[in-house]
Order: C-alpha cells, then structure tokens, then sequence
C-alpha cells in the first residue's frame, strides 16, 4: 500500500514541466556560481549586465533543453543515456553562446551587450555537473524513502555476467517491488571480492544454509544459462527461493522485464539437457497432408496437434471422447489463427464411426494418442483396458490399413516393456497386433515407447503439486521407485521425428537419460514451493500400488537396439513372433466378456511371457505358472502353454 501511494505521488507532482523549471533554475544558480568565482568569490561585478544576460541565457537554455529533451526523462530512473543528453544540451547552449558573443562583437547588433568567454566555460562546467548531481540526489532520495518505508526483498543474483548486471537494473529499477542485492554469486573464482555497481561478487563456495540464514536471503536469481543441474539442484536444497532468468533472446524488446523472470521448475532438474529437434525433413515429411490425431485433447495429443499446425498440413483432424478438453483445444487454436482444423468427437471402440470419419476426411497420416494409462484403475478394469488400448488401437489400425493411410504412428509407454500390470500389458499387445498388421499392409506402422511425461493428466508432478497447495503431506507409494521422465514438447517433438524417419515396423525408443528418484524430486518439489523439508512438510510412504513397478525400463527381455541419425532416438530389436497366431490371439482377447477378468488376465499372460503381475491379485496366476513349470521340468522359455489351461 504504501508503495502505491509513494509511486503515486512521485509520478503525479515530479511532472516534466516541473523538472524542466527546476533545470532552467539550476542553469541560473550555475550562472550566478561562474560569475562569483570568476571574481574571486566576492560580488563585484556588473550586476546590471547579469540581469541583461539571464533572459538570453533562459531563452537558449529553453531551446537547447525542449531539443534534446533531457527534461522528459523519468528521474528517479535516471541513467548513462540521461547523463549523455544533458552533456549534449549544455553543449548547445555554451555553442550558441559562444557564437552569439562573438558574432555580436562583430557587428555590434546589441551594443554594450557581452558575456565573457571565461564565464561561458565555468557556466558549463558548473551547469553539467549541478544538472547531473540534481538527478542522481533525487534518484538515490527516492531510492532511499522506498526502502525505508516499503518491504524489500533480499537477493542474490547468481551470474556476474552480461545477464546478471542487466538483473541487477531490472531489479532495483522495478517499481511494484522492492528489492535489495546483497551479493552476485559467479563459479569464477577469480572475479571473487570485487565488486559490481558497489555489490560484492562472491564466489560459489561461499553460498551454504549458513549465509542464507545470515544474510536473510528471500530469493536467488539465477542468470547464468550455463549452470550445470547438480549445481541447480544443490541450490534448491537450501531453504530459499530460487527463481530463473529467461534467456536473451526471449527478453521484450532486447529488455528484461522482472515479470519475465520465473521460479525454477522441476523440468529444469531433470538432470540432463533439454532434447532438441531441428529436422528440416518435417516441413517435406508433413507438407500437404491430412492428419488424425487420436487423444487430440490429451496431455501428448494436445501438443502434437499445437506442434503440427505449425507445419503446412492440409487438415489436422482431431479425435476425442472427451467433450470439454476438445473445445478447449480447438478454441485456442483458433486464437492462434489454425482453421484448417477438423475437431470430432468420437470413440475409437466405435468402428462404424472411425470408417465414417476416415471415408469423409481421408486421412494420410494417423498419430494414435488415445489410451487409458492409470495403472491402479486398469488394474481393476481389465476389461475396460484391453477394450481401448486393444480393441481401439486395432480398430483404428485396421481401418488405417483399409484406407491405404501412408503412416500410423503408435504412442506406447515404456511400460509395455516386461509389463508387470494389465495397462502395460494392453500397450503391449497393442504394439503386437500393430507389429502383425505390418505383415499384411501397405500402412506403414510405427511405434513409439517413452517414459514419464512432466506435467501429463494423472501424472506424479500434478499430484504433488495438489497435495503441496493443500498443505501436504507428499504421498509417494515407495522410497526407491524411479521413473524416466521428459517433458511434453520433448515427447511430442520426438513422437513426430521418429514418424517422419519409420519405414514401417519398427519400435522406436526415446532416450531419456539417467532415472529419476521420485522421494528426490519430491524433496525438491516442497522446497521449490518454499517450505522445509521435512520440518513444514513431509513424505507419506504408502506402498506400491496394484501393478506398480519399482522402476521402468525401455527395452523387453531379449530385445537390443540399432542406432538412428538422431542420437536420442534408437530402434528397437524385438523378438520374432509367430504373427499368425498372435494376430488370431488378440482378436480372441478383444471379444472376451466384460464379466471374464480372470480369463481375460490369463489371456494376456498367455500372450506375453513376460508379463509377471506386481503387488497385485492377478500374481496368483503367475504362481500357477511357476508350479506347472517345476513340475514338467521346465525353463521360462521353454513353455507357452496357456495359463487358462492350469485352472
């Protein structure tokens, strides 16, 4: 409040006719001063001729001060620029001065009217420097009452380069808040002890708990683009704000705007660098084409319809079941001036409806989005999980491969690999029934598997930030449980290289560098939020929910990996299958009765060899499995005998 009324105030009455009297008085003070040292500090001179001379001299001063303009600039945030425009308005008026004088000796136009050179020169020495001081007294005046009187915050800004001083401006120049920088933080030891505008740089080693807790630290700015995460993530574990500069070029105007500057997120301690796409090959690959994108309002759908609308597509055809997250959807990118867009809501189970929609729009390419993925709910809903992530995806597969659409593009999880639930299971089969498919079809059929996607509906991040608004506690399901992790964009932008390189039949695979311990993000969460942990809030550990593994991996037994052109896309080696089998095994499973879920589980088992259920009733089966094997003498792989069969 009352910074408001003190911003308020400063601005209403320090109006720039004020400032340009103040300066046409200071120029009058400064002439008086040359006079007076001209003549030894004493008063004997003509004040007649002074009083002749102070007209001329307001009236040059006006015309050189109303050209220049120094009067219009904001005080209180004066800086080199003003100081430089009022060095060039004395210039003028000593100029035009000098000339006046001179030409008027010449031809006597005013007689008896002079002004002694000397006196000129002292005029504008005095005149720059009282102008110069007037501002920078009200500027550090001003400074002074708004943090006397307003609540400021202490800073540290982490990056005593270019970035870090253009920080410093912005921060102390910003009017909605008060901030004090108590020190620049730079990894450069030797720039430790010197100083910038006045602050102390101080060399990393120095930054602990102990000087946050010391010297009161609010927040600290981090600058530097280049800093390395453990050294970020090392930052975060001290109980302070962390907040994070945006890089140059995305500054308004070639200026940082303190509104620009954000708190750090948990994608920035993802441990590795963000994963980049600049293929020219996409323009050529999605030019002209008619596109479907199932799951479109989804959490990946979303971003691959955004991402492919900035390429020159013919029609982007959006495919979802859920009403209100499609409108939402195609409302923005309507803002956002995308019109050759189709929004359709439909059911991927309804194969009446997906022919209709492919026999009216004719699409060439289809990115197929859609799925269920909780892995508790389909735990308990298998029926459900094979009638989407199954039935759907061949469904739509098989009307892909009726209407010669060039490229079908999968995306799976990398819990279809050695699935221990029944949703990875599904994603699975999925991926086998797409793998027979391409036997028989002129369809190129491409899959994708990823991890974990910050920031997706039902994803980790989400959930804790809900449970950390609500004052907590964190609840995890196991202290040592990991998960890869990618954000969206990366996701999708790695979904559409790996469709634009696929020839059909491959199983394409993200790396996503080193696992992530979900108990550390956690930490890192609650204290990105501002609280101590575990002193303000605490991790619940609640135990492995129903087909949850401790961890995921990205590659099946007996499967390895052929290197692409892109070093963080791979393809996946997997074991041969007897596809003609397989095929008629899945289109079995997809008519089983809703009632079945034993049977169905044992399906799917049957399926999949690998497929060993986790913290979940289904295991039971698994144990069936293992007796039968011990009883005929036999390895894992050497039996496929249903497990149907053991009951």
């Amino acid at each position: 409040m009352i910074n408001n009324y003190f911003t308020y105030y400063s601005q209403k009455y320090a109006s720039k006719w004020l400032v340009f009297a103040i300066d046409l008085a200071i120029i009058l003070v400064s002439f008086f001063m040359a006079y007076f040292i001209r003549f030894n500090l004493t008063l004997n001179f003509d004040l007649n001729q002074f009083l002749l001379q102070i007209p001329f001299l307001l009236v040059i001063s006006a015309i050189s001060f109303m050209a220049i303009g120094s009067f219009k600039s904001v005080i209180r945030h004066t800086g080199f620029t003003d100081i430089v425009n009022l060095f060039k308005s004395v210039s003028i008026i000593t100029v035009i001065s000098v000339l006046c004088v001179i030409v008027n000796r010449e031809l006597s136009i005013m007689p008896g009217f002079t002004i002694p050179l000397s006196i000129i020169v002292i005029h504008a020495f005095f005149s720059f420097v009282f102008l110069s001081l007037s501002r920078l007294l009200f500027k550090m005046s001003y400074n002074h009452i708004k943090c006397k009187y307003v609540t400021s915050k202490n800073i540290l800004i982490y990056g005593a380069g270019d970035a870090g001083i253009v920080t410093y401006n912005a921060l102390i120049n910003n009017v909605r808040e008060r901030y004090k920088v108590i020190g620049f933080v730079d990894d450069n030891f030797s720039k430790n002890g010197k100083s910038i505008n006045g602050i102390t740089i101080l060399h990393k080693s120095k930054i602990d708990q102990h000087f946050i807790d010391t010297h009161r630290i609010d927040e600290i700015m981090v600058t530097s683009e280049n800093l390395v995460k453990d050294r970020l993530i090392g930052l975060v574990g001290l109980n302070v704000k962390i907040n994070k500069v945006p890089a140059i070029e995305k500054w308004i105007n070639g200026e940082l705007n303190v509104g620009q500057i954000k708190q750090v997120q948990i994608e920035d301690l993802l441990g590795r660098e963000p994963i980049q796409i600049d293929n020219p090959n996409l323009l050529n690959e999605f030019r002209g084409e008619t596109i479907l994108v199932t799951g479109a309002a989804g959490s990946i759908g979303s971003e691959l319809v955004k991402q492919l609308s900035n390429f020159d597509v013919n029609r982007l055809i959006l495919v979802d079941q859920a009403e209100s997250p499609l409108y939402d959807l195609q409302q923005d990118l309507k803002q956002n001036n995308k019109f050759n867009i189709v929004s359709i809501v439909a059911d991927i189970r309804d194969g009446l409806r997906l022919d209709g929609i492919f026999q009216e729009y004719k699409p060439t390419m289809v990115f197929h989005a859609a799925a269920y993925k909780h892995v508790p709910l389909m735990e308990d809903s298998p029926y459900e999980s094979i009638k989407i992530n199954i039935h759907g995806t061949k469904l739509l597969a098989d009307t892909a491969s009726r209407y010669n659409v060039k490229k079908f593009v999968f995306v799976s999880t990398d819990k279809a690999v050695n699935p221990t639930s029944v949703m990875g299971a599904t994603k699975r089969i999925a991926e086998m029934y797409i793998s027979c498919l391409q036997k028989e079809s002129n369809t190129k059929f491409i899959i994708t598997r990823f991890g974990n996607v910050l920031g997706s509906n039902g994803s980790v991040i989400p959930l804790f930030k809900k449970q950390i608004e609500k004052g907590g506690p964190i609840t995890l399901t196991h202290k040592d449980i990991t998960r890869y992790f990618m954000t969206i964009p990366e996701a999708s932008q790695l979904v559409l290289e790996a469709g634009t390189m696929g020839k059909g039949g491959e199983i394409f695979i993200f790396d996503m560098g080193e696992s992530v311990k979900i108990y550390d993000l956690a930490k890192n969460m609650i204290k990105l939020s501002g609280f101590k942990y575990p002193e303000e809030m605490e991790i619940k550990i609640t135990g492995l929910r129903p087909g949850e593994k401790l961890y995921e991996e990205l590659l099946a037994n007996g499967e390895n990996t052929l290197s692409t052109y892109h070093k963080k896309i791979l393809i996946s080696k997997t074991r041969e299958l007897d596809y003609a089998s397989v095929k008629s095994q899945i289109e079995a499973l997809c008519i089983t009765n809703r009632f079945q879920n034993n049977n169905i589980v044992m399906k799917m088992k049957d399926l999949i060899p690998e497929y060993k259920s986790n913290n979940s009733d289904y295991e039971r089966f698994d144990k069936r499995v293992q007796i039968y094997k011990k009883t005929q003498g036999l390895s894992d792989d050497q039996t496929k005998k249903p497990v149907r069969n053991l009951s």
